[in-house]
């Protein structure tokens, strides 16, 4: 029998059919995962005096668990069907039985193509050759241990289910599925990257789903087949509007309850293998400051603390900017007796307002970076103390003032209210501009700041939809669920519940 001649495995090539010849094929493989310290290729014979031979390839390390002889159970499979004792199994058995999707107690599907070979082997999957046979058996085998489901850490609540996302897919998809007992929750999967080829899969309700941000985020997330995709936040950056708006446009969540809620309500979830980071679009304004304990809570309480959080917002973004504005260009709005507090405090500091800030932000910034990198049993004493130590370090040698300690810690602590990590991010960056305009023209230069964030956010999209909605363009039918939450009595007839609105 003549060798087939082959391309060369180390080429991008789209197809390379299997050979009938078993060294030919084994040769291509060889090549193409040469110094692959973790291939595992063993070479069987079987049938009568056992002439006849075949082998498996797949990767040790994407194989946790080797009980199972795939082989052998690939072999028995023919016996009570087919033939008589395994002995007598012949190539020409083998091919008839699985050509014809005979029943096998392992899943198996047929591949006749050495490249798809060759993506299924680095995907977790074993593929038994066998002479004479153009074609090839390959099994699903990964299983990999995983991070076990538990309670967020990004997203902790008081009141309500403590299940967390991990880094398998499959297991993140079956949370979800818990709780979406539908055939209209739909999944559709892709997958990205050359060399990582990661599986992504996009979930939605059918029932409702915006289908054109659904054939929007499709066409978007087409576009990168040959993006190494290593985490959700690849595709978020790549599939967003603006890129350098500091203002995030999509929300991530680690909690399948928030997930389910965000289906519900017409988005459209992105999950990626590897990450258990759920990415929730398109992503709103007014949702940044929601929380999934806001549905846990009776509607007066969550209303309260939703209102608590736009104050937190405005302190985050504006305090140390106001504190500028005030004492550099309005004393006269400030009451006398803290105007005499605040110029006593700042007696003897040699810095102007705007230097004292940038430098007690600096630091504040820093404790905080350091504290999230340091381990957890000490990252957040280091924190703390860090800061206590630095803030009364600093007043005593007379570079900040007590009130300015103040200011920058409201800021900080106000930051740690929003429930959503990017946003609060977003404002470290954003507070800077201001206090650099309240430094050189006082609260004309605030307003001037406050008017373009606003311009902003209202030119902003997410997936083609406007970022402000439903405050801007006002849609007043569906301000149920906004900045307040009304009672679920009420809320359930919202438009904004779009099922039920379907329905009607």
């Amino acid at each position: 029998m003549n060798q087939t001649s082959f391309a060369d495995p180390r080429s991008e090539m789209d197809t390379q059919p299997i050979s009938p010849v078993l060294e030919s094929n084994l040769k291509w493989l060889e090549t193409r995962f040469e110094n692959c310290a973790d291939l595992s290729v063993f070479q069987w014979q079987f049938g009568p005096e056992l002439r006849h031979t075949a082998f498996s390839i797949y990767f040790d390390s994407l194989f946790e668990s080797k009980t199972i002889n795939y082989m052998k159970t690939s072999l028995q499979d023919l016996v009570p069907h087919e033939v008589g004792p395994a002995n007598s199994v012949i190539p020409e058995d083998v091919i008839r039985f699985f050509s014809n999707h005979g029943v096998s107690s392992e899943s198996a599907k047929l591949v006749n193509d050495l490249k798809e070979v060759s993506d299924d082997i680095v995907t977790g999957h074993l593929v038994i050759f066998f002479n004479d046979w153009d074609q090839a058996l390959s099994y699903k085998v990964a299983s990999l241990i995983t991070r076990q489901v538990n309670e967020p850490v990004a997203e902790s609540v008081v009141h309500g289910p403590r299940e967390s996302t991990v880094e398998n897919l499959q297991k993140n998809v079956g949370l979800i599925r818990q709780r979406l007992k539908t055939p209209n929750f739909k999944l559709e999967k892709f997958t990205l990257g050359v060399d990582t080829k990661t599986e992504v899969n996009i979930g939605y309700l059918i029932n409702a789903v915006n289908l054109e941000v659904l054939a929007e985020l499709k066409k978007r997330i087409s576009g990168m087949k040959k993006v190494n995709v290593l985490d959700t936040s690849f595709i978020e950056e790549w599939i967003e509007d603006s890129t350098y708006s500091p203002f995030p446009q999509y929300r991530y969540t680690e909690r399948p309850d928030t997930a389910t809620a965000a289906l519900l309500d017409g988005k459209i979830i992105v999950l990626v293998e590897g990450t258990g980071s759920i990415l929730i679009c398109p992503g709103l304004f007014t949702e940044m400051h929601q929380s999934s304990e806001d549905y846990y809570q009776r509607s007066m309480i969550a209303s309260l603390i939703r209102i608590m959080r736009i104050f937190a917002f405005f302190i985050a973004l504006s305090l140390p900017s106001i504190y500028i504005a005030l004492t550099t260009f309005h004393p006269e709005l400030i009451p006398t007796v803290l105007l005499l507090a605040i110029m006593n405090a700042r007696e003897g500091i040699p810095f102007p307002a705007f230097i004292e800030a940038a430098i007690m932000e600096f630091f504040f910034e820093l404790l905080r970076e350091a504290g999230a990198r340091l381990p957890r049993q000490i990252g957040a004493t280091i924190s703390i103390v860090g800061a206590l130590v630095i803030g009364d370090a600093a007043i005593a040698a007379g570079i900040a003032s007590p009130t300015m300690v103040v200011v920058v810690a409201l800021t900080g602590i106000a930051s740690f209210a929003i429930p959503q990590y990017n946003m609060a991010t977003a404002l470290r960056i954003i507070k800077i501009p201001l206090m650099i305009l309240s430094t050189f023209l006082g609260g004309f230069g605030l307003m001037i700041g406050f008017l373009w964030i606003l311009l902003h956010l209202t030119s902003l999209r997410s997936l083609g939809q406007p970022y402000l909605a439903p405050l801007a363009p006002l849609q007043p039918k569906q301000l149920l669920d906004t900045l307040l939450r009304a009672p679920f009595k009420i809320l359930i007839r919202s438009p904004r519940n779009k099922l039920l609105g379907s329905k009607k």
